[in-house]
């Protein structure tokens, strides 16, 4: 039995307009103030927020002759932070499935 070679991808769709939407809505419209504590020298104060949306896209399956292409709608976390007079930025998300 040969050995066959097997290469998988993920794709978003709309990927940017995902990330402007997470960024927006971890925005909690009011500082609670931990992006203004004190800290060692070198370090930052950040704020986070995580909010679960859910997500869409395509797995794509290639062999050496054979294409799958599924498509899915999966629940994910995403996790934002904000340092001191800034605006939330994604840093992270997880698959919730």
């Amino acid at each position: 039995m040969k050995n066959q070679s097997i290469a998988i991808t993920a794709t978003l769709e709309e990927p940017r307009l995902l990330k402007t939407l997470v960024e927006r809505l971890a925005d909690r419209r009011y500082d609670i103030g931990y992006g203004h504590e004190k800290v060692k020298p070198g370090w930052k104060a950040i704020e986070t927020s995580s909010i679960e949306a859910f997500v869409s896209g395509n797995i794509n399956l290639y062999g050496e002759i054979d294409l799958l292409n599924i498509p899915f709608v999966t629940c994910f976390l995403f996790t934002c932070i904000k340092e001191k007079e800034d605006g939330y930025k994604l840093t992270w998300a997880s698959s919730l499935s």
